[in-house]
């Protein structure tokens, strides 16, 4: 089992996460295809969504070495390696309120829609699937949400009655524990988007869940600034705050110009009009060069994945930036203090004598 303190590779990339560019038509249309387009935008890895079989046969990887070696080998000849494998959508599924059991049950096979129960127990029957592939793949790290069972309270009108956000944190646990006992198996770091929509959207929210675990070891955090800012949080401080957690990144800029018609909440505007917007990368307002120092310093050990989430900017231009952007703000991390030239010889004995102390 991986301690927070093992000995770090640093931060790598770029990478870019493939969720958003899926399509039947080529170069989207394959691993293999995509595999290639992605290294010839500049990626060095791709994070790989798991739902349904266009990329990747869950299945089948979590049964099967010689598919994963193949796998890995049909990036490798496009000259990329898989950053992370998702469950994003299946990880929604594990815990839904049934507010939004319409909205979300296109997410699960067509036999299970309209059947909440079938759909957990598939949900999470697939997350310990994505622990047994991303452990045959060579993957440290699986990017995930948590679901929600208490986002319709989530402001506290009308008044919460006593008890029930520690039950929804409890059950919560409850679901999730022996998906964390399946990735501590496998050695894999299992990492919840913190973002609204799901019962996991802060820093308050992930400590509630953490306390509810038991501050399990797998229990980790993908960082992705964009849904910080757009809750008007201190994204940078959270990096302080949460570093020894934070296991994978979403590389997402976003901007927020509340004016006097609206704000955080948006209105019910369509993300055009809404005063907090996700931008591709350079065109938001998120400190990057901060974040990527930040990541830097504390020894952070992963991928820099472009999340391509804009709501102007055309997918494909976006993604062409974004390699170069997480390029110029990669940090080869120095071997030596600047002022090593002017270092003295030291031992016990010469520093007793500088502090005045007897010999």
């Amino acid at each position: 089992m991986k301690t927070l303190d093992q000995t770090l590779r640093g931060l790598r990339g770029p990478a870019i996460f493939l969720a958003q560019f899926m399509s039947d038509e080529a170069p989207f249309d394959s691993l293999a295809n995509i595999a290639r387009w992605a290294a010839s935008q500049g990626y060095k890895a791709i994070q790989v969504p798991t739902l349904g079989t266009r990329y990747i046969d869950l299945a089948r990887a979590a049964e099967s070495q010689a598919y994963c070696d193949e796998l890995k080998a049909t990036c490798a000849a496009a000259g990329v390696e898989i950053s992370e494998l998702s469950t994003h959508l299946q990880g929604q599924l594990v815990a839904v309120h049934p507010a939004f059991d319409a909205l979300f049950d296109d997410f699960a096979p067509a036999h299970l829609r309209g059947q909440p129960q079938a759909r957990t127990e598939w949900a999470i029957e697939q997350l310990k699937l994505a622990a047994r592939a991303s452990q045959r793949l060579g993957l440290k790290a699986h990017a995930t949400f948590s679901g929600a069972l208490l986002w319709p309270y989530m402001y506290p009108w009308p008044q919460r009655p006593s008890g029930l956000v520690e039950q929804g944190f409890a059950e919560l646990a409850r679901r999730w524990r022996p998906i964390l006992d399946c990735f501590d198996a496998a050695g894999v770091d299992l990492c919840y988007e913190i973002h609204p929509g799901e019962d996991l959207h802060d820093g308050a929210s992930f400590e509630r869940f953490l306390e509810a675990v038991d501050h399990h070891p797998r229990a980790a955090i993908l960082y992705d600034p964009s849904h910080l800012l757009l809750q008007q949080m201190d994204y940078l401080g959270f990096i302080d705050r949460y570093h020894a957690r934070i296991r994978m990144f979403h590389v997402k800029d976003a901007e927020f110009r509340p004016d006097a018609r609206s704000g955080v909440y948006g209105g019910y505007q369509g993300w055009v009009d809404r005063p907090g917007r996700f931008r591709s990368l350079g065109d938001g307002q998120i400190d990057f060069k901060v974040i990527f120092s930040k990541l830097t310093q504390y020894g952070f050990d992963g991928w820099a994945v472009l999340e391509w989430e804009c709501c102007l900017k055309d997918s494909q231009q976006g993604a062409a930036e974004g390699a170069a952007f997480i390029q110029r703000h990669m940090i080869n991390k120095t071997a030596k203090a600047f002022d090593d030239f002017a270092g003295v010889t030291a031992d016990e004995a010469s520093n007793r004598r500088l502090l005045g102390l007897p010999g």
